[in-house]
């Protein structure tokens, strides 16, 4: 199930974008890039609907994913 991006504080959106950076231990190349970059990065991808905030009743999560991989996802389900 996506979770509208509205429903939630900026507290607790960021809170949970800096999770999925931490655990997903995100490549960005050869360059260094701050924590707070990262988090605006994958804000920003978000905001623009490229990736999607997902929680997963099965696993009582909330991930992100890329738009795509998710919808490639839901039409296998169907």
């Amino acid at each position: 199930m996506i979770i509208p991006l509205e429903q939630l504080s900026n507290e607790t959106l960021a809170a949970i974008i800096e999770d999925f950076i931490l655990r997903e231990g995100t490549e960005y190349g050869a360059e260094d890039v701050s924590k707070a970059a990262k988090i605006v990065q994958v804000k920003k991808q978000l905001e623009q609907g490229n990736a999607v905030l997902v929680y997963s009743e099965l696993h009582e999560s909330v991930n992100i994913l890329p738009s795509d991989q998710f919808q490639a996802g839901m039409e296998e389900k169907i």
